[in-house]
């Protein structure tokens, strides 16, 4: 392991991670949870991100005004996030405000106050959030697309929930569920940049007053096997926007950077083979691009472009026909060794950036439970074949396992 991690796992389901980096002069530090919209129903889907809106709008000791102010008169912000398997709070500071950072982010997700009033008005912002989604094309179809994919599972769900839900939310149900998902699991903190480990264990005897669980990794139920199908919906648009792709490898799996490379190959990057035929070659596509949405144990995989409406039909063809190329000629060993390059390149220049690092030592630590090196990830990388390639290309890009969402313009009345 890197020498300057460190990893002490304390009393009560509590984790502290730290990475030393003594060449600057600033940190990052985030309180992890593992807790995410994955973990809802129906009822209550979007509860995750309701509450991480909420644990800003007040403590027992501080109020929301308070809790910014504190943070920024020394220079530094606080930041929240919430994914389908995680939720994470945390702040970016100048050395030597590291005091003052810790006790208000563990006051926050300790000790919120979840008022009716509070949490009344922040639900119109997260409408207004719900609604900014809506009218946004080339956001809500990734949500369609994985309800789609993922059908009755818990992943099919979207992060920011429904509006009826958004609006039923209350301090009874939304501390209900802060209560038995977060002080149920293990508290994981991660810090990086500037920043000493012992100091951080301090803090943690002198702040965190609740006690968390050592559960280990959530038993979430994978999704079965859907049978591919297609959804077009319309919208008051010009434009035609669309994914084509299906269930993938997720990143605990083996095969997993197998899925990585091709997604590379296809359409990440300027050289890929769907951004030239599409966008250089034949002009019809400004945004066209392959991605890959991870999970623990499965990853949603597809080509997501936009065009003209009356380009839909050859747009389509010309994806089909890349489709075709590869799993028919496969992948040279110049092309594969561009796109190790590529995605090596990428995962490097991802981590110049404290906020970046805790990210990934954050997600490392909840999938793992561990950190995983990148130098381990580059070798998994260095190994992968041209028939390994073809292989994942056979399994994925299968017409009989390829799913379609579309939203396409209104048609005009006369």
């Amino acid at each position: 392991m890197n020498k300057n991690i460190n990893i002490t796992e304390l009393e009560d389901g509590i984790v502290v991670v730290s990475e030393k980096l003594t060449e600057i002069k600033s940190y990052t530090l985030g309180f992890w949870f593992n807790t995410g919209s994955r973990d809802e129903t129906e009822e209550n889907n979007g509860i995750s991100h309701f509450i991480e809106h909420s644990l800003f709008k007040g403590t027992k000791k501080r109020s929301a005004k308070k809790i910014s102010d504190e943070i920024e008169t020394t220079g530094g912000y606080l930041n929240a996030f919430t994914t389908k398997e995680h939720t994470c709070y945390y702040g970016r500071g100048i050395s030597g405000s590291e005091n003052k950072m810790f006790a208000v982010l563990s006051d926050m997700v300790q000790n919120p106050l979840f008022s009716d009033k509070e949490l009344k008005k922040e639900s119109g912002v997260i409408l207004d959030e719900l609604y900014d989604i809506l009218d946004t094309p080339d956001e809500f179809i990734f949500d369609e697309f994985e309800e789609l994919l993922f059908g009755k599972n818990a992943l099919a769900m979207p992060i920011i929930g429904t509006e009826r839900n958004i609006k039923d939310f209350n301090h009874r149900s939304v501390k209900a569920f802060f209560d038995e998902n977060y002080f149920g699991g293990k508290l994981l903190i991660v810090a990086s940049g500037n920043i000493e480990h012992s100091d951080l264990l301090k803090f943690c005897d002198k702040y965190i007053t609740k006690k968390y669980s050592s559960a280990e990794k959530r038993n979430r139920r994978k999704p079965g096997r859907q049978k591919a199908k297609s959804k077009f919906i319309k919208h008051p648009i010009n434009q035609y926007y669309s994914i084509i792709g299906t269930t993938g490898a997720g990143y605990s799996h083996k095969d997993y950077y197998k899925l990585r490379l091709l997604s590379v190959i296809l359409g990440e990057g300027s050289s890929s083979r769907l951004f030239q035929t599409l966008r250089e070659k034949s002009g019809i596509a400004y945004q066209i691009n392959t991605f890959v949405n991870s999970y623990s144990d499965i990853s949603a995989f597809g080509v997501y472009f936009s065009t003209n409406n009356n380009n839909r039909k050859k747009a389509g063809e010309l994806i089909f026909k890349e489709f075709d190329k590869l799993l028919t000629k496969g992948v040279s060993k110049s092309e594969l060794a561009k796109a190790r390059k590529i995605f090596i390149g990428n995962t490097i220049l991802s981590i110049e950036s404290t906020s970046n690092r805790m990210n990934r030592i954050g997600n490392s630590m909840l999938a793992y439970g561990k950190i995983k090196p990148i130098e381990e990830s580059v070798r998994e990388v260095e190994r992968i074949t041209a028939e390994e390639i073809l292989a994942t290309a056979k399994s994925l890009l299968d017409k009989t396992r390829l799913f379609e969402i579309g939203v396409e313009p209104e048609e005009k009345s006369r």
